[in-house]
């Protein structure tokens, strides 16, 4: 059963084929996004490769250098696939060849699509095991599993079994024994079936759709890396703008990272699992290429897939090139006036320490001034050893702000150094507009702080600037925001729209909610903020009417006293003494001009 469009000889239907149903993802990423780096890194060319369940076509194209054979329920998705593919097998896993062995078996869907529910039903360790039975010895599997407990669900408005969808015919709860809860029982389950766990990654902010992997052993570990605290804070804050969630995931996700938790929090995990070559002896090494730390998509504009590799001096940039048509490697910015992204900058190694942002986070909480002090001391001294003679920052230091700065006791170094700036900009701009993004997300994110409620985000950047060693005034922030509206203003807005943008920028309050995608806390932080601040200009406006009352009432009893003396009789008594006065004083001086009048032109004709 084929259509016209799909090569009837790379399609086999062995039954149990649904025919009305499709699973492939409505959301996809640029080039299959940091999973179809992986994929491309594991498997070798030449690999057999065998995918299982649906997956971006996008990961089909990076597979380009192996043959594939893909393992589908849905027909129409098989038609899809089919020309991308060597070869489509619809019906499910007992309909795979029993003669067949491949070297890469990949399950980043997980195993529950990979049933249909037109044919018998294996479950979850039945089709583990059909998987396993697949895979030749010294192969490897990289297995998907969503995490009951993730950050997704944790900040979801419609709880998880709630769902009533198509889709929603299997919902897996940590108390369904049918499927593995969390990353011990998935090696359990593993190792049952013959597998070694080799590596495991955890996937943000979206199991189906993941823009960043991290390695979960190395997030156990380094709770207090900036790298991952960066990556956590942008694939959450950018992963949930479309929709409103019950607290801020970004938050969330990197107090986990910061708890040494990040990692159990994550919203499922991406499982790398090898056949031992010996059977007789499953503790067998298999030789594995280098596994990455760290997969990053970039995002717009992008430049690729990130990878960072653990080496033998510390942890390594590496980049993965986007070869999308529409995503080019080169110049990715329409416009490069404010700025642009370096790709060749990203090959050195990863500069360590705390994310300079959260520590000045953690010690505006703790209301502790001696801190924030000595952290934006360093911080703007850092900037200034980057000016030039002329007090200009160029490069990457002049966008270096406090969410790409690291700090490792007295050193200062950028994160992400592929963020350039095309024009070297004033050191107090960089400063200011460094300061201006922190203080803005510091008010709008409802943070305790030490400061006075009252102040404004200019306000509380001039604050921050003079703990910071320098007299910034409002019109060098002014100055900030407009370059920050000119780099963000980079991401697609044409003229009118970077304008707007400015004027939204520069227009920024402590009341409002944070920039981005909303949560119930912060909104309803912004409405406590809102309503304290609607209290305290009540409470003005009440102070001045009562003093403008006060004043009135003085006023008329002023005009009171004035109307009564101006009737009594001494009052006209000495009107009529002084009214003759007064006219003796007029007339004496208009004498006095008209004489000067006469005796003008004499003295004139007599010189």
């Amino acid at each position: 059963m084929t259509t016209e469009t799909a090569p009837a000889d790379r399609i086999t239907l062995p039954g149990g084929e649904m025919l009305a149903w499709s699973d492939l993802p409505q959301e996809r990423l640029a080039n299959g996004g940091p999973l179809a780096a992986l994929a491309a890194r594991l498997v070798p060319p030449g690999a057999r490769v065998l995918l299982a369940g649906p997956h971006d076509p996008a990961l089909l194209d990076q597979l380009a250098h192996a043959e594939v054979t893909c393992l589908l329920r849905s027909h129409p998705d098989a038609v899809a696939l089919a020309h991308r593919a060597a070869h489509v097998v619809v019906g499910g896993p007992a309909g795979l060849p029993d003669d067949e062995t491949y070297d890469v078996v990949i399950a980043a869907a997980g195993l529950d699509p990979v049933e249909s529910v037109e044919g018998t039903r294996l479950g979850w360790d039945g089709v583990l095991t059909r998987l396993v039975a697949a895979l030749r010895p010294g192969g490897a599997l990289l297995l998907r599993l969503d995490n009951p407990l993730g950050l997704n669900r944790l900040v979801d408005t419609t709880p998880w079994y709630a769902r009533r969808d198509d889709s929603a015919w299997m919902i897996g709860g940590v108390l369904d024994r049918a499927h593995p809860a969390n990353r011990d029982q998935l090696r359990e389950r593993l190792g049952a079936a013959g597998l070694r766990p080799t590596a495991c990654w955890a996937a943000y902010p979206e199991v189906s759709t993941p823009t960043a992997l991290l390695d979960a052993d190395h997030l156990d570990r380094d709770a207090g890396s900036g790298l991952f605290d960066a990556v956590l804070h942008g694939a959450c804050a950018g992963g949930f703008t479309s929709a409103t969630v019950l607290q801020d995931p970004a938050r969330l996700a990197v107090d986990a990272l910061h708890a040494g938790r990040a990692a159990d929090l994550a919203p499922g995990w991406l499982t790398l699992a090898h056949r031992p070559a010996d059977a007789t002896d499953p503790t067998t090494p298999t030789a594995d290429p280098d596994l990455p730390v760290a997969l990053v998509q970039t995002g717009r504009p992008g430049i690729g897939v990130l990878e960072v590799l653990h080496g033998p001096s510390g942890w390594r940039w590496g980049l993965i090139p986007a070869t999308d048509a529409t995503t080019p490697a080169a110049a990715p910015f329409a416009s490069r006036e404010a700025a642009y992204r370096d790709a060749d900058a990203l090959s050195g190694p990863v500069p360590s320490g705390r994310l300079l942002r959260t520590l000045l986070l953690d010690a505006a909480l703790r209301r502790d001034l001696a801190t924030l002090r000595a952290l934006l001391h360093g911080y703007a001294g850092w900037l200034a050893d980057q000016a030039d003679t002329d007090g200009r920052i160029a490069g990457a230091a002049a966008l270096a702000g406090t969410d790409n700065v690291v700090v490792d006791g007295e050193r200062y170094a950028v994160l992400d150094p592929s963020w350039r700036a095309t024009a070297a900009l004033p050191a107090d701009v960089v400063l200011a507009r460094g300061l201006w993004r922190f203080a803005a997300g510091l008010l709008t994110g409802g943070y305790a702080h030490p400061w006075s409620s009252t102040l404004d985000v200019a306000g509380l950047t001039v604050v921050l600037g003079g703990l910071a060693g320098h007299d910034l005034d409002r019109p060098t922030v002014s100055e900030a925001v407009e370059a920050e509206a000119a780099i963000t203003a980079l991401h697609g807005l044409d003229a009118g729209g970077t304008v707007d943008l400015a004027t939204e920028l520069h227009a920024v309050a402590p009341t409002d909610p944070p920039v981005g995608g909303h949560s119930y806390q912060q909104l309803r932080e912004a409405w406590l903020r809102q309503r304290e601040e609607l209290t305290r200009l009540a409470a003005l406006t009440a102070w001045t009417e009562e003093l403008l009352t006060s004043r009135e009432r003085a006023l008329r009893r002023a005009e009171t006293t004035i109307s009564l003396l101006s009737g009594s009789l001494s009052y006209r008594v000495g009107r009529l003494a002084i009214t003759p006065a007064r006219l003796a004083k007029r007339g004496a001086r208009a004498a006095k001009r008209r004489a000067t009048a006469v005796l003008a032109p004499k003295q004139e004709e007599q010189q």
